[in-house]
């Protein structure tokens, strides 16, 4: 498998991913893997499609999260994270790592909100306990079958 034939099969699976499974490190050093809405499905958040097609990045990812979850504390301890996408039935998956950012920008979080996320965030959009993780990867290993490709997204 050449390697643009795995990015294109990695951006395929971060569209159709059932779920983003987010690994974070906690504060006795062990890894703590949750899954999260994959904001980057098609079919389950197809209003966030044209956000991310315009994100400079073609393989950032954004999970929304509680400000007072375990995982925002673990990413003040420690910024690094993983992100998996995967087609378990396949054999086909997509992990990303890098450093996290938290954010906190209104105008963003405008961007990525959805009214029924009020069951999450009582006090709405500007609900203090409402929050952004990105991840701009710094590399990428994808997975199909028996084949690995490591690359680092974005071309960089």
């Amino acid at each position: 498998m050449e390697l643009e034939e795995a990015k294109n099969l990695s951006l395929e699976l971060m569209e159709s991913s059932k779920a983003a499974y987010l690994t974070t490190i906690d504060s006795e050093g062990y890894p703590i893997t949750r899954a999260m809405f994959n904001l980057r499905n098609k079919e389950q958040f197809p209003e966030f499609s044209e956000f991310f097609a315009k994100q400079d990045n073609e393989f950032v990812i954004y999970i929304s999260t509680n400000t007072s979850s375990s995982k925002i504390d673990h990413i003040k301890k420690n910024s690094k994270i993983s992100v998996y996408f995967c087609e378990p039935e396949d054999f086909k998956g997509v992990m990303y790592g890098g450093d996290a950012e938290i954010i906190d920008d209104i105008e963003l979080k405008k961007e990525i909100w959805l009214d029924w996320w009020e069951r999450y965030y009582s006090k709405g959009l500007e609900d203090p306990d409402y929050t952004l993780i990105k991840l701009s990867p710094k590399n990428a290993k994808f997975y199909y079958r028996l084949n690995q490709i490591h690359f680092q997204p974005g071309g960089e």
